[in-house]
Parts: structure tokens; sequence; C-alpha cells
């Protein structure tokens, strides 16, 4: 069953009525208004700085550093559509959810109705960078 959003029914998640639900995202999203691509980013700081090897806290900066991108285009944690992660480890990003979600929900809020993907990569081009997340945000029309 496909829900809009109360705000100006411009996101909707797309969810099969037959399929079970997923559990913190969306399987699809519709959307409708300005689209705004946010490259990868990793878990340093606006100075190109990693202030911590910890992967909870790299996922943290790096979900900061999506909210300060989103700002520039007028966007909202709430205006994104589609988020990618790239892990180096899958098991640490397994065995930490809970924290990851936490943090998440801190920095974004506790917006899901967002298309996710994860996958685990070789590696990332900052040596010391343990995960990358890039999103698409779509900003509703204004009246």
């Amino acid at each position: 069953m496909s829900q809009y959003n109360n705000d100006k029914h411009d996101k909707r998640v797309l969810q099969p009525a037959d399929w079970a639900a997923p559990r913190g995202y969306a399987n699809g999203v519709a959307a409708v208004g300005t689209q705004v691509f946010v490259a990868g980013q990793i878990g340093w700081n606006g100075r190109c700085e990693f202030e911590s090897d910890d992967f909870v806290a790299q996922c943290r900066q790096a979900l900061l550093n999506i909210k300060a991108v989103l700002a520039e285009a007028g966007a909202e944690p709430r205006h994104i559509v589609r988020m990618t992660w790239y892990l180096l480890d899958k098991r640490e990003y397994v065995a930490r959810g809970r924290e990851v979600g936490q943090a998440y929900r801190e920095v974004l809020g506790s917006e899901y109705g967002i298309a996710m993907t994860a996958v685990q990569v070789a590696g990332l081009i900052e040596d010391r960078a343990k995960v990358e997340i890039e999103v698409t945000a779509v900003v509703p029309p204004r009246d």
C-alpha cells in the first residue's frame, strides 16, 4: 500500500500490499520537486580531518555532513528519498546497528520513508574511512 506524507503529498512510499513491511527503510519512494544529489560523505569534518576511527562516530559525522550539504539546497532530512551506504565491514554495521540507528535518529530524525541500500565494499578512497553515504533528496515545490 502506498501512503503519502502530510507534506503536500510530495513524497509517497511505495509498498506492494502483499510484501512484508521493511524495517527502517522503504522499498521505493516517489516524489515531486527539485532533486538534490549529495555525493558520498565520509566520517571526516568540514576541514577533511577525521576526528575518530570509531565506526559509529564516522557514521554520525557522515550524516552530519549530509545534513549540511542538504541545507545548502534548502533541503531537510525529511526530503531524503534515497540513501546508499558503502561499508567496509558489514558485520560491524549489523553488530552496531542499534548505535547506528540512534546516531541516525539524532542527526536526521525518525524519517524512514527512504529507499535505502547498504553494500560492503573492498575499500574506500580515503584509507581511514569506514563508511561512505550518499543521498538523493527531493524538495517539494513551494506555493
